[in-house]
């Protein structure tokens, strides 16, 4: 499933209009997006855990190749399964 398909799932089962569907998909999203910049978490209970994690730098080998290159420290996002979720999925 796409965004665009993401978005139509959500207005056809909110009964809202596909515009209005939109607005409150980008508004989830950015506000995520925008509290994981912050290195903060967003929990939904039952749902799962958003949460960011630093990666070290590090050296790392070229597959196929004797070939080495340094890889940065980086953020990276994180996302924990909720309990309800990972119930809900392995049915």
């Amino acid at each position: 499933m796409n965004k665009a398909e993401f978005i139509d799932a959500v207005a056809a089962k909110a009964g809202l209009s596909k515009k209005d569907a939109k607005g409150a998909v980008d508004a989830v999203l950015d506000t995520i997006t925008e509290t994981l910049v912050k290195k903060e978490s967003v929990s939904f209970i039952g749902f799962g855990t958003f949460t960011t994690a630093d990666r070290a730098a590090r050296t790392a080998k070229v597959p196929g190749t004797d070939k080495t290159v340094e890889v940065p420290a980086t953020t990276v996002a994180k996302f924990k399964v909720g309990k309800a979720l990972k119930e809900a999925v392995a049915k």
